[in-house]
């Protein structure tokens, strides 16, 4: 006997999809949920179905990942606009070069997404009417760059301001950036919330700065930073100041610098935090005068155990508390004509340093090419920029 409950749930079943189907989007009250797909991962390179970036840039999703086969790419420029994209190249690195083009009018690669990583990547060539392109134009808030190089751009990385953006520069070189105005830089950051610096080597600025940050916390450890025979400004301008690091670092001012500081603190005015701490630093000066460290008035500044090669002052401009900051010649290093400022045997800067405290510490040491190993702890600390290892 067929009852009338029976009969509904055979034509329920008659109706119900097969197994295994979902119900397709256009039904009514039910929407396509996207968020649930996986990243994807693209691989970019002659003789791939995507050729070249900016066909990954047209096709990639928030999260994915794009990969890019060494090689060079002339005149291929793009806008990245999706979220959480890690950018690398593999098999070696990855060459944009500009070839006359730019995007938007402002670089080889704008990036307008947010937390974006761009790994051994190199970018050269960015040249735009208004003398402002760059390798990279970052607009989006947050980006972290690794073994990468920018040269012979008009900037090298420019960022915007945006006060929730965290920019880190890891591993990576910049050399031969600047248009030449005093206006351009190998890297320019905005007024973001904080930007990160480490184990790059910056070389060569055509008379703009080597490195320039109007970063509310800007944090610069382990680098080599030299003008070599270039033009350029100053080495580190922080021109409004700023919760500031500067530790562990080598930084060189070239004979042909067009201005005597090495770095420049508030020249612009002092906007939020006015304190920098400049610690465990060999700075060269190859000019016949200069200064180590300009501040502005209002600054407070911390110099602790940083080794000056050549002449000119410590600091100008304000008083800084300054402890264990020393003088010295060239024979106590083991290739100064190479840049090679680690300490030999003997030299006056072993075991002199005073003591300061743990998040002002400078942690690593800069290994050329682009490396960062952590600084030895080995009883008292030694004056400069490295630790000789006993």
């Amino acid at each position: 006997m067929v009852t009338w409950g029976s009969m509904l749930l055979f034509l329920g079943a008659l109706m119900a999809p097969p197994a295994g189907a979902s119900a397709a989007p256009s039904d009514p009250g039910v929407t396509a949920d996207r968020s649930a797909e996986a990243p994807r991962t693209w691989r970019v390179g002659p003789g791939r179905r995507l050729a070249t970036p900016s066909a990954a840039a047209a096709v990639a999703r928030d999260g994915d990942t794009v990969l890019i086969d060494a090689g060079t790419y002339t005149g291929d420029v793009a806008t990245w606009t999706q979220d959480d994209l890690t950018l690398r190249g593999v098999g070696g690195r990855a060459h944009l070069r500009a070839g006359g083009r730019s995007a938007q009018g402002k670089a080889i690669w704008v990036v307008a997404g947010d937390r974006t990583r761009v790994d051994r990547l190199e970018f050269s060539g960015a040249r735009v009417p208004d003398g402002n392109g760059a390798g990279i134009r970052q607009e989006g808030t947050g980006l972290t760059l690794t073994r990468s190089w920018f040269h012979d751009n008009q900037n090298g990385l420019l960022t915007g301001a945006d006060p929730r953006s965290d920019v880190v520069v890891r591993r990576s070189r910049f050399f031969r950036n600047g248009a030449g105005d005093g206006y351009t830089h190998h890297l320019y950051v905005g007024a973001v919330r904080s930007l990160t610096v480490s184990g790059s080597y910056l070389r060569g600025a055509s008379v703009g700065h080597e490195l320039k940050s109007r970063a509310a916390r800007t944090t610069i450890v382990g680098n080599r930073i030299t003008d070599a025979r270039a033009t350029a400004s100053y080495s580190i301008d922080l021109p409004n100041g700023g919760r500031s690091l500067v530790a562990g670092n080598v930084v060189i001012q070239g004979p042909r610098s067009e201005n005597p500081a090495l770095v420049s603190y508030g020249a612009e005015g002092l906007t939020g935090s006015r304190l920098l701490w400049v610690v465990n630093n060999t700075f060269v000066n190859r000019r016949s005068s200069g200064t180590y460290v300009a501040l502005a008035p209002g600054s407070r500044a911390r110099l602790r155990n940083n080794l000056l090669v050549g002449p000119g002052e410590l600091v100008t401009g304000a008083r800084a508390s300054a402890r264990a900051n020393r003088r010295v010649g060239l024979r106590g290093f083991v290739n100064p004509r190479a840049d090679d400022f680690r300490l030999r045997a003997g030299s006056p800067a072993l075991g002199r340093g005073t003591a300061v405290p743990r998040r002002w510490r400078a942690r690593w040491e800069y290994r050329h090419p682009t490396r960062l190993v952590r600084r030895p702890v080995a009883g008292r600390v030694d004056l400069g920029a490295f630790e000789r290892r006993r």
